[in-house]
C-alpha cells in the first residue's frame, strides 16, 4: 500500500530550555504568550485560537491543556494534524525541556525542523533564558 504524495508525517523535536514550568507554560498556552514567540499575533476569539502570520490566519482549538505540562493545539482547516507543545522536566536534575509535535509532508521535513529551531530560539531569546 503506497502512502499518498501528500500525506503529511508527525515530527517531534525536542528542545532544552533554562527556564521553569510554569513560566514555560504561559509561553505556551495564553494568546499573548504565543504572540511573543510563535506568531506574528494570537487571538482568542469565539473558543478559537487566531494564529496570525503575514496576514493569514489559522485557527485552532485547544483540545488539551495540563497545567505546566502539556497543550495541544486541534488545527480547524486540517482535522488530521495538530500541534503540541509538551514540557519535560528530568526528576533528578531538574533540567526542562519542550517537546514539540508537528506534521509536515515528506518533502518539507527539513524546513519544518530548521523552522522550529528558529521559532525555539525566539522563545529562549524570549525567555531570557
Amino acid at each position: 500500500m503506497k502512502k499518498k504524495e501528500n500525506s503529511k508525517q508527525k515530527i517531534t523535536m525536542e528542545f532544552g530550555l533554562k527556564s521553569s514550568p510554569k513560566i514555560l507554560f504561559n509561553y505556551l498556552s495564553s494568546p499573548n504568550g504565543l504572540a511573543e514567540w510563535f506568531a506574528d499575533d494570537v487571538v482568542y476569539k469565539d473558543g478559537s485560537y487566531h494564529f496570525i502570520w503575514d496576514n493569514e490566519i489559522l485557527r485552532a482549538k485547544m483540545v488539551a491543556n495540563r497545567e505546566n505540562k502539556l497543550v495541544r493545539f486541534k488545527w480547524e482547516e486540517d482535522e488530521a494534524t495538530f500541534l503540541e507543545f509538551e514540557i519535560l522536566q528530568d526528576e533528578l536534575t531538574g533540567d526542562v525541556a519542550l517537546s514539540v509535535t508537528d506534521f509536515a509532508i515528506e518533502s518539507e521535513l527539513e524546513d519544518k525542523r530548521m523552522i522550529w529551531h528558529n521559532q525555539v530560539d525566539d522563545l529562549i531569546h524570549v525567555l531570557g533564558a
